[in-house]
């Protein structure tokens, strides 16, 4: 495995964490939270998802720009 793969999978593996714990958050701010903590929750939660998606666009990226002797 070379270092560009092992980044590109570390950083899908963070994208995934993220997702869930984003995933979690907002399942309890909608059900669970009440007032003010469940719109923090749920604003948080939105953050972390849209953070794993830029994480998981950066990982996917590298694969598609990368040069072709690279590959």
């Amino acid at each position: 495995m070379t270092a560009n793969e092992a980044t590109r999978r570390r950083r899908q593996l963070w994208a995934g964490v993220l997702a869930l714990i984003g995933l979690a958050l907002l399942i309890i701010g909608v059900t669970v939270a009440d007032g003010v903590a469940a719109w923090i929750e749920v604003v948080v939660a939105i953050l972390l998802l849209v953070t794993s998606y830029i994480v998981q666009h950066l990982a996917r990226r590298e694969i598609v720009y990368q040069h072709d002797e690279q590959r």
